[in-house]
């Protein structure tokens, strides 16, 4: 049973984004998409493990799903008759519907459902947080820990976005040009975290999760294809590419983390990092650098050196310090501090997060950066205390894990 249940649910997290966005395109309400959906994988989980799994899993959650939507529409409507625009059709029109959709220059389900969650009307942070709830379906606690926000806040976020969205009667179209270039940025953004989410799963969770990876893959591929002269796109393809090529060495046989360092680098993989390296020197030539670019540049200083000894720490020190002054936020301020660790040593690292403490007081990487680079300075039992205070904030037992190695380490120096 157990295999069952963990089968349903790695095909119902990758049936998600096309059903929910076929259902919105056939009854224009995304609470009603989503209901339904839910109603769909309650219906899945109650016939799937007795009686198997489907031919065509996203396609059995589509048909039950748009059963659902009927039925809820005619009980909104106190059983009176379905309106003509959303009563069934018949099966050969239903097919030329799609046929034309799937034929169209902008012809994908899933980005249209993107660009809707991305409406103007709605700030950037409700945008972000709607489309990871609404395409990808991660929990809120999920989508929360990616804001770095309690998990209240963001359901509040959550919400209202989704009001906005229905009192602005949203028609489920394909964007104009000038309204898809404006929200481009947004959508980069949700594809983004949607890979970070997948990327940072532990190693217990990383099967079920790599179909977040592998998604948003595609779907920035997709985006690429859409805008291939943008610089920024380009760069963050690359990006993805370069970080999803060391997934094979980031966990031991045990399921714990290895750090960059520790890597087995023959187990990284080649084809991506290539790949990755061309789109960046592409996105670079286009001349219009931006924060996923600079990133994609790092990610590929990393993926060049054949050992962590020969990688080019000066260079991506400046690449840093760009990204900095382009995105100012205490979480790039922490990784370019590493970096300058690395480059001029430990107490300027030092010096230069110590002011983001307030800032970061609740994320587990600060502690564990500070507690190493005071290790580093021989200052022991202030580094035990970060690295407890890091302990305590541990998302994961791998993170947990690691950090007790830190502990052990300096449990046992003389």
């Amino acid at each position: 049973m157990t295999q069952d249940l963990n089968w349903i649910e790695a095909a119902v997290a990758v049936a998600r984004p096309r059903v929910v966005a076929a259902l919105l395109r056939r009854f224009g309400s995304v609470e009603l998409a989503e209901e339904a959906f839910q109603d769909a994988c309650l219906k899945a989980l109650a016939r799937w493990p007795e009686q198997g799994p489907p031919r065509d899993p996203t396609a059995w959650l589509l048909a039950v799903g748009r059963n659902a939507c009927i039925d809820g529409v005619r009980r909104a409507a106190r059983e009176t008759s379905l309106p003509e625009e959303i009563a069934p059709t018949e099966e050969d029109e239903e097919q030329a519907r799609v046929d034309a959709m799937d034929d169209a220059v902008y012809g994908d389900d899933i980005l249209r459902l993107l660009f809707i969650c991305c409406h103007r009307d709605l700030p950037r942070t409700q945008q972000v947080a709607l489309a990871l709830r609404v395409v990808s379906g991660l929990t809120v606690n999920e989508i929360a820990r990616a804001f770095l926000v309690s998990e209240s806040a963001m359901e509040q976020r959550i919400t209202r976005a989704k009001r906005t969205i229905g009192q602005a009667d949203v028609r489920f179209e394909t964007p104009s040009p000038l309204v898809r270039t404006e929200r481009l940025t947004a959508v980069s953004a949700m594809i983004y975290l949607i890979f970070n989410e997948g990327y940072a799963a532990s190693a217990r969770e990383a099967k079920r999760k790599h179909c977040l990876c592998a998604e948003a893959i595609r779907l920035g591929r997709l985006l690429l294809a859409l805008f291939p002269d943008e610089a920024e796109v380009t760069g963050l393809v690359a990006l993805m590419l370069l970080q999803h090529s060391r997934t094979a060495a980031r966990f031991d046989g045990t399921g714990g983390v290895v750090l960059l360092e520790d890597q087995d680098r023959r187990l990284w993989d080649a084809a991506a990092i290539a790949e990755g390296t061309a789109l960046t020197d592409r996105a670079f030539r286009m001349r219009r650098p931006g924060p996923y670019q600079l990133q994609a540049a790092i990610a590929a200083l990393h993926g060049r050196a054949t050992t962590f000894a020969q990688t080019d720490w000066g260079q991506i020190e400046q690449l840093y310090a760009v990204l900095a002054e382009m995105q100012p936020t205490p979480v790039v301020a922490l990784n370019h501090a590493v970096a300058v660790s690395r480059v001029r040593g430990p107490q300027e690292a030092l010096a230069r997060i110590e002011p983001l403490a307030e800032a970061l007081a609740n994320y587990f990487y600060y502690h564990a950066v500070r507690g190493h680079l005071l290790e580093r300075l021989g200052r022991d039992a202030d580094a035990r205390d970060a690295y407890r205070r890091s302990l305590g904030l541990a998302t994961s037992a791998a993170e947990a894990t690691q950090i007790r190695t830190y502990i052990d380490r300096l449990d046992i120096k003389p």
